[in-house]
């Protein structure tokens, strides 16, 4: 009986199939027998061995065969009423896994059970695709292209401000076009001028000026990103020295706080120069005289920038522009350049402070061990050289003057300070104070000192990261080879206490650039009040000799 009705199956396969989930067994997942071929057909042919099953098969058969219309949802209710209580469950009833909770609205079978025969399928037919997403696009090879509404307020501008029978604008007209459209600073507007006339023909037409300022989407890139485009070389994936020179030369010749140099050509170039090289001193971290866009976003030069653009005295901006700074740096380097020949040797340099630095630092110094020297002539610094190292000295809560510094002392350079290194340098401190009369500080007891100013991570080993997170690792340095600060650090100016905390956004270096400034300027009045009396001195002696 049952290979007969087999044999009868198999000649109508084509005008039904089986489907898993019309088996609506309540202990079995029909996700599972999806997954489980074998199982449904060992299932399917345990269903046709039961006893009723015989007589169903065979009468949706002769239905088939006869033409009569079959009521799929009645014969299979009937199926699902044998097979709910004739079919034994695979589970005991206290092991079933449970089933995942469904949606009586979503469910596949409950939707086949309304739909009509036709409709029988798969029930992944009946799920909706999900709803495309448009991503909107957020990476632009050349930078993000304006809006409109910003393209035409750009535009708006750039047609007034070049609205002339030229169309364009000459080199000295530019100035506008730079502080109005691009929003940069006015000494820049050279360098901007002659980024887009490439030509060299001395004028910039609305059309150039639009397609490197709009098409090139410079007008939506950031400040600093628009100063390191218009600065660099073309090809060059950062700036050098040079780069910064025209940006200079148009300083010094527009600000009205450095009018006063207009006359002495040397000068210009040795404050050009200082500037530069205080640049690289803070932005520049690699050291490699290569600053990329990420140190000069990092850095704080655009703000300085920005600021020397608003400010009509150069000497309020003390990063990197104030010539009082430029003056306090050439004037200690012409004092122990005593041959004048631009070039500062050891025994230029122990003069440094009133002999405040020991000779062992000094010969590290010379070794290039922090440093390589610029100056390219053996056994001595250039101007560059010494601009690094009195930066280096004279703030030392600086990070690029503690990386100076820990170079110094690390004698092995692997990373670390060790009470030997430090006593090396502490040594030529205790001989001094003992030669001045002054009561010594054994090592040990700078060493404990030391180490509960620092508190390294590992004792007794002192990292540069050890150093970058205490505020007083300056003084460290101090102790080991500066004799003069370790005094005064030793005896706690109150004078000096209170301006600090007067003055909080002052620096090291800024503190001391005043103080300079003004020793040295009292100087010079009284050199001229010399020199003033003796001329009248001179003239007065003429005048009595005359008769005779």
């Amino acid at each position: 009986m049952a290979l007969s009705i087999k044999m009868d199956i198999d000649a109508v396969e084509d005008v039904t199939c089986l489907d898993p989930e019309l088996l609506q067994l309540p202990d079995v997942s029909p996700f599972a027998l999806k997954a489980s071929p074998q199982l449904v057909e060992d299932l399917f042919s345990q269903w046709l061995s039961l006893p009723g099953t015989g007589h169903l098969v065979k009468s949706l058969i002769d239905d088939a065969k006869s033409g009569t219309i079959v009521n799929a949802s009645t014969n299979f209710s009937t199926l699902n009423a044998v097979g709910s209580h004739s079919l034994p469950s695979m589970f005991p009833s206290s092991n079933a896994p449970p089933l995942s909770p469904r949606s009586s609205s979503g469910s596949p079978r409950t939707s086949r059970q309304k739909s009509s025969p036709s409709a029988l399928g798969s029930p992944l037919k009946l799920v909706s695709e999900p709803m495309q997403e448009i991503i909107p696009q957020f990476y632009f090879q050349n930078g993000c292209p304006p809006t409109k509404e910003l393209k035409e307020q750009c535009l708006s501008q750039i047609n007034r401000l070049f609205n002339n029978p030229l169309n364009g604008l000459q080199i000295d007209e530019f100035k506008a076009v730079t502080k109005e459209v691009c929003k940069l600073p006015s000494f820049l507007s050279s360098a901007l001028f002659r980024k887009i006339d490439v030509d060299w023909t001395g004028i910039v037409t609305r059309d150039a000026f639009v397609k490197y300022w709009v098409d090139g989407n410079m007008l939506t890139m950031d400040i600093a990103t628009q100063i390191f485009e218009i600065l660099k070389r073309p090809g060059c994936k950062y700036l050098t020295q040079v780069d910064f020179k025209p940006v200079l030369r148009e300083l010094l010749a527009t600000h009205p706080g450095l009018e006063f140099l207009r006359n002495t050509p040397e000068f210009q170039d040795r404050y050009a120069e200082t500037v530069i090289y205080r640049i690289f001193y803070h932005i520049n971290r690699s050291g490699n005289g290569r600053l990329t866009l990420r140190e000069l976003k990092r850095g704080s030069l655009v703000a300085a920038m920005q600021h020397a653009d608003e400010e009509e005295d150069i000497n309020k901006v003390l990063r990197y522009f104030s010539y009082e700074h430029f003056y306090v740096i050439y004037c200690k380097f012409w004092e122990l350049d005593t041959d004048h020949d631009f070039f500062i040797d050891r025994e230029n340099l122990i003069r440094y402070g009133n002999h405040a630095l020991t000779y062992r630092i000094v010969d590290r110094i010379f070794s290039q061990a922090p440093r390589k020297f610029t100056s390219e002539v053996e056994g001595k610094m250039g101007y560059e050289d010494f601009v690094y190292f009195m930066l280096s000295e004279e703030d030392k809560s600086s990070q690029p003057s503690l990386e100076y510094w820990f170079k110094c002392i690390d004698l092995d350079g692997n990373g670390v300070l060790t009470p030997n290194e430090m006593q090396f340098f502490y040594e030529e401190q205790l001989h001094r104070m003992e030669c001045m009369a002054q009561e010594p500080v054994l090592f040990e007891d700078i060493l404990c000192q030391i180490i509960d100013m620092i508190a390294p991570e590992r004792e007794y080993c002192i990292t540069l990261q050890d150093l970058k997170r205490c505020k007083l690792s300056g003084n460290v340095f101090n102790i080991l080879f500066n004799l003069n600060k370790f005094v005064a650090f030793e005896s706690r100016d109150p004078f000096l206490i209170r301006q600090e905390r007067e003055e909080p956004t002052l620096t090291e270096w800024d503190r001391f650039a005043h103080r300079e400034y003004i020793r040295l300027s009292m100087e010079e009045d009284v050199e001229d009040v010399e020199d003033a009396s003796n001329g009248s001195a001179e003239v007065w002696d003429e005048s009595l000799e005359a008769p005779f």
